[in-house]
């Protein structure tokens, strides 16, 4: 248990978070309506911001699946995650090129993230210890934040798995609010055809060929994309 001292003005309440009632939310706006509000966080565990980026086929998804199996295996709670922009399954499920999938909860462009884990834990009374979000780079910065303050409060693990740039080099805006963020960063790494770790993600045409202009996201798999070093990329793409 995870106990916390609730500060009503002058009122203190003290509750666990895992027995937390409704009426103890005063640090999500201030359930007295006293401007004075805190909370002292007096025990807990510690949550971390993780944040896993590489190419496209650097087995990023298979790895979180991975995870998703030991944390089942070892009884632990979690949840998966993924934005509702990767619209390449009909259905809510993290699937991986070598054919692994597991249920996962859609993220859409307005959810708080925040708020969505309370009405988790009003309904079930159960906080997650880990929380896993494939696609990340398509999270919203504000939903970045969110998952940073979740695991700061419920002293969660939230290990996101994600793109780092898109097909023109650039940061996609979720990533870079992780880069900023995160806790821990690490790099999931391939190989590009020449032997070089891949960099870029290209996109390529219906011919093979490297495509340099368009929109930042438009939702494919190996027919639109292929990763590549940054030498490559710079020769295929003149």
């Amino acid at each position: 248990m995870y106990k916390w001292e609730i500060f009503f003005g002058d009122c203190v309440k003290r509750c666990y978070l895992y027995d937390m009632k409704p009426q103890c939310r005063p640090f999500l706006g201030g359930a007295c309506g006293s401007k004075k509000n805190t909370v002292k966080r007096v025990m807990k565990r510690i949550g971390k911001l993780y944040f896993r980026y590489g190419t496209m086929g650097s087995a990023k998804t298979a790895l979180l699946l991975t995870t998703a199996y030991n944390l089942e295996e070892r009884g632990m709670a979690h949840l998966c995650f993924k934005p509702v922009t990767d619209t390449r399954e009909a259905r809510n499920v993290i699937r991986s090129r070598i054919g692994i999938e597991r249920e996962c909860r859609w993220i859409y462009q307005d959810t708080n993230l925040y708020e969505e884990m309370w009405r988790m834990h009003e309904e079930g009374g159960m906080v997650p210890e880990c929380i896993l979000v494939d696609e990340a780079q398509f999270l919203t910065p504000s939903q970045v934040d969110q998952l940073a303050q979740v695991a700061d409060d419920f002293g969660c693990n939230v290990i996101c798995y994600g793109l780092r740039t898109d097909f023109q080099t650039h940061l996609f805006e979720g990533s870079r609010r992780l880069f900023e963020i995160a806790d821990s960063i690490e790099e999931v790494k391939s190989t590009c055809t020449c032997g070089r770790k891949t960099i870029v993600n290209a996109r390529i045409d219906s011919k093979g060929d490297i495509v340099t202009e368009g929109a930042q996201v438009e939702i494919g798999g190996n027919d639109r994309y292929v990763a590549v070093c940054r030498k490559c990329w710079r020769e295929f793409s003149r």
